[in-house]
């Protein structure tokens, strides 16, 4: 997708394909990327997608070893008008509609290629007031910034909230990208906006925004940019990769009526009915902000997925799709914990054993929610609660279904209704989203109840230290448990003697200080006073960050030895290695 964006208009796109007979059998390197397998895996239905793709299309060009070249008859072509750097003329009928706008929000859509951000730029540089850019990364505005020169301003969505930043206007860049919450937020703060987001491809989340954030403005001021610029209208090449990759979004054209019917389907659908699995792909896609191609391939054929839809008729009104995560051996989920290893996948799997208190929580089962989506019409009935349900009694041997999530009063209440308790909440604002990563498990086993019963108590200890570093209340009821226990212990020794991190160990590490009568200036200075890691080496004279962390465990083992030397040793005996690692 991204190579195919780079050609200029007039070039050819040449791929050299795998032998055609074997190549669904032949491992494909490519999969190291997004299969979180330790070798290169098949792709049987990607590959059979990509030819029954490329044999159907008629404007492709394909030549077999060992066959004679045939070269095909094709239709002429518009010819492509290179850009002269003026407004093109749906560019300039939008312009003078924008720089006339009284307050409100406006907003251009697009698919790739149409000239959104050389508008979006035009219009800064013309305009009479300020304007303010927001975006999910500022490589993403490169081309807003030339076409506004000197009038350029960027902030970044995270920086923009916690300032005090004025303008006339805000103009957000993929805005289809950003948390419809945050987007309400930032919107709230300015009199005129300006959203400008991709309808379909890997850059935006397609007709989910357009529907549903949309909606909440009913004087909203809608563009829309349909000539391509960079590029001739019905180019071949964007025709093939958008079916190739599916950046099409047809799913959101109809709303799904009748009744509801929740079932299983499997990654073999994309070979025998692929309509179904194309649908709720376009329904995924269309309702999640940093979906790419490779979501599309790990869909297709990587290990460990499942997948629940629920339908009326024909149509898809809602999906889930689920991952395999966690049995891993006793040994390896304690060096996780430890901080000694970091295994491909298992994104809950292993954050429960890295930043949670029990070294063996990786060794449990469970299927972790990557994706669900409801269609925004079909929004409001339930039916996403019933896809977790459903997908309860499938996971029946599993010990937990997961979930990892930026976090929203909104979304919190969503997973709150399908019976997850929130187990942690990360301790920095992600910079493309504005919010808080919180993870959530709904527990299916003994073992996974009492993992659960046990991570939320200790985020529950943890709250009132938490909310005072994020500077944002923790959305439970804090316990006023100040006492070294024995996980504190655990994890205090695992902070000093092994390389588990400061801020996952923050909680006990506080607790540590209470108790402590010992100066510690290098934990105190970070945890108390909250200096900066530059702050504290100028003040303690050492050089880096290392050092100074290395500084940190120095004086939590000094702190707990100086409490209970025969403990602390006892605890290090346990750890792999002996606990020999700290540093």
């Amino acid at each position: 997708a991204a190579l195919s964006g780079t050609l200029q208009a007039g070039s050819w796109l040449l791929l050299l394909m795998p032998p055609y007979e074997t190549w669904e059998c032949r491992p494909d390197t490519d999969s190291l990327r997004w299969s979180d397998c330790a070798q290169p895996i098949p792709t049987p239905q990607f590959a059979q997608h990509l030819k029954r793709t490329l044999s159907r299309d008629p404007q492709t060009l394909l030549w077999r070893q060992h066959q004679p070249f045939c070269w095909p008859s094709y239709p002429s072509r518009e010819r492509w008008r290179p850009a002269t750097g003026e407004p093109q003329p749906e560019q300039a009928a939008i312009l003078s509609r924008l720089l006339e706008m009284p307050p409100g929000v406006a907003t251009v859509i697009a698919a790739r290629g149409r000239g959104k951000s050389a508008l979006a730029g035009q219009f800064i540089s013309q305009m009479a007031g300020t304007a303010i850019v927001t975006a999910p990364a500022k490589a993403a505005t490169d081309i807003l910034a030339a076409f506004a020169g000197e009038r350029f301003c960027f902030m970044a969505p995270d920086a923009l909230l916690s300032s005090e930043a004025r303008a006339d206007w805000l103009v957000v860049d993929e805005a289809a990208a950003l948390p419809a919450p945050l987007l309400l937020q930032l919107v709230s703060r300015f009199p005129r906006i300006l959203l400008i987001t991709t309808v379909q491809g890997y850059e935006g989340t397609g007709r989910g925004f357009l529907l549903k954030f949309c909606a909440r403005f009913p004087q909203l001021h809608r563009f829309t940019l349909c000539q391509p610029v960079r590029w001739a209208p019905g180019c071949p090449l964007e025709n093939i990769v958008s079916e190739a990759l599916i950046f099409d979004d047809e799913a959101f054209a109809q709303t799904p009526q009748g009744e509801i019917a929740i079932s299983a389907f499997y990654q073999q659908a994309w070979g025998e009915t692929p309509a179904l699995p194309r649908a709720v792909y376009q329904l995924l896609s269309g309702a999640h902000y940093r979906t790419s191609p490779l979501d599309l391939r790990r869909m297709m054929d990587a290990p460990g997925q499942h997948f629940l839809q629920a339908t009326t008729k024909n149509r898809v009104a809602g999906a889930l799709w689920l991952v395999e995560e966690g049995g891993l051996s006793a040994e390896l989920s304690r060096a996780v914990w430890c901080g000694f290893r970091r295994p491909r996948g298992n994104l809950v799997a292993q954050s429960l054993a890295a930043h949670g208190s029990d070294p063996l929580a990786a060794t449990l089962v469970g299927r972790r929610v990557s994706r669900i989506a409801v269609h925004p019409a079909r929004q409001r009935e339930g039916i996403g609660q019933q896809l977790i349900a459903c997908a309860c009694v499938q996971a029946a041997q599993c010990d937990y279904l997961s979930v990892s999530f930026g976090y929203t009063p909104e979304l919190w209440r969503f997973w709150q209704r399908c019976g997850f308790v929130l187990v942690r909440m990360g301790n920095h604002r992600e910079a493309s989203s504005g919010c808080y990563t919180a993870m959530a498990l709904l527990p299916l086993s003994d073992a996974g109840k009492r993992l659960a019963q046990q991570e939320h108590r200790r985020l529950r200890r943890d709250a009132d230290i938490l909310t005072q570093w994020n500077g944002e209340a923790i959305p439970l009821a804090a316990l006023g448990e100040q006492a070294l226990n024995d996980e504190d212990w655990r994890e205090l020794v695992g902070f000093a003697f092994a390389h588990r991190p400061l801020l996952t160990s923050l909680g006990c590490l506080h607790r540590l200080l209470q108790y402590s009568a010992l100066p510690l200036p290098a934990l105190r200075g970070r945890l108390e006073e909250k200096a900066s890691d530059a702050e504290l080496c100028a003040r303690l004279h050492i050089s880096g960050r290392k050092a100074l962390l290395a500084l940190q465990r120095a004086q939590a083992a000094q702190a707990l030895i100086a409490l209970d030397a025969g403990r602390t040793q006892r605890l290090r005996d346990v750890m792999p290695g002996g606990g020999d690692h700290a540093g």
